[in-house]
């Protein structure tokens, strides 16, 4: 295996964008608890984002403020399409080292890149604003988040050698999906001798509880094992990777991580021949693979909560429990907001890092669901 950058950084890493909360705000004093024992296992990786709501302030409460800098790596994003201009586009920046109470960050990424919105972040230079800034000691190292293509992600990194590593959705059940293209990604990536960091190697949840068969499948060969393990196992077993990012949620979420991640192991032949029939498994299933990103949800006129609305449709797609469904739907849509009040205007689908057809899902929750 060749060195690349951040080879020795701990396979685990602290996704902070779903944070544990107590009513509408995060919990602080949960994601103390939690950063404590991540820290205390041996883990140094934090992720959050300018748009991660609450994020960067939590870090700086839950870890800036109460641990050594050099015992932990901090990652933090610039993104281009919550900015109206270049100027606050830049400025984000500093509001997050302000918000996270740190001089630096380890790594800073550019954000959710994809062909939807590459011309924004070329317009706003902020390819080389955030090479100026490593130069200023700002930033240690840059990098981007991907949602695009292969052929466009091949494009960038000929484009900007200054790139050192790009962060990337792979889990088992993307790996060959023709949407997200997880695999043809991450050979891309590692072509031009990157390091790659993952996120949602658990898919916004998805694969923690997956279906029955592969649950079964799993269960066999180890009873002890969760379904999210085997799924951050995966990803952390390819070549190449820094960290996979885990979007913790509760002392439980984290304690399960720790359990097989301090001694990490990567996956075996015989535990491979099982993924592969997973994703078989997958492949067939009816649910909508929303990660509950609430991209779509930012600019959506009509107020829909789509991720809800998609993961009360998930409960009868994915078991049959209709009427579970239909409880967890009309709580979703309590204040007026329903899947039928779609005007098709498209704003979801230009911005959903999973190129879903939410137009047309919405259609289908509400047939089955009001």
């Amino acid at each position: 295996m060749a060195d690349y950058l951040g080879k020795d950084i701990p396979k685990l890493g602290f996704g902070l964008m779903r944070l544990p909360k107590r009513g509408p705000v995060i919990d602080i004093p949960q994601t103390e608890e939690m950063v404590d024992r991540f820290l205390e296992a041996g883990f140094t990786y934090f992720d959050t984002a300018y748009v991660y709501i609450g994020s960067e302030a939590a870090a700086k409460k839950a870890l800036v403020d109460r641990h050594p800098r050099d015992s932990f790596t901090l990652a933090s994003k610039v993104n281009a399409t919550a900015a109206p201009t270049e100027k606050m586009a830049k400025r984000q920046l500093f509001t997050s080292l302000k918000r996270a109470g740190t001089e630096y960050f380890d790594f800073y990424l550019l954000h959710a890149i994809m062909e939807s919105n590459i011309d924004k972040y070329d317009r706003f230079g902020l390819w080389d604003f955030v090479r100026e800034q490593k130069e200023k000691g700002l930033v240690r190292h840059m990098g981007f988040s991907f949602h695009g293509g292969p052929a466009l992600l091949d494009k960038l990194l000929t484009d900007h050698p200054e790139v050192e590593f790009v962060q990337l959705q792979i889990n088992y059940a993307d790996w060959e999906d023709a949407s997200i293209r997880s695999r043809a990604n991450y050979e891309v990536v590692r072509k031009h001798g990157r390091a790659v960091v993952i996120m949602e190697p658990v898919k916004g949840g998805h694969l923690a509880q997956p279906p029955a068969a592969v649950q079964e499948l799993f269960t066999a060969h180890d009873p002890a094992a969760s379904p999210a393990s085997w799924a951050i196992r995966f990803a952390a077993s390819l070549d190449g990777v820094m960290t996979v990012l885990s979007g913790m949620s509760n002392t439980a979420q984290m304690e399960d991580n720790l359990s097989y991640m301090r001694q990490f192991r990567p996956l075996d032949d015989e535990e491979q021949k099982i993924i592969h029939r997973a994703q078989q498994i997958q492949g067939k299933s009816a649910v909508i693979p929303c990660t509950a990103c609430h991209y779509c949800t930012e600019g959506c006129p009509q107020q829909i909560p789509i991720p809800e609305i998609f993961a009360a449709a998930n409960r009868h797609l994915g078991g049959g429990r209709t009427e579970e469904a239909r409880t967890a739907y009309l709580q979703a849509a309590a204040e007026g907001h329903r899947a039928s009040d779609c005007v098709a205007c498209g704003q979801c689908e230009r911005v959903c890092p999973q190129h879903l057809p939410v137009i047309e899902n919405l259609k289908s929750c509400a047939d089955i669901l009001e």
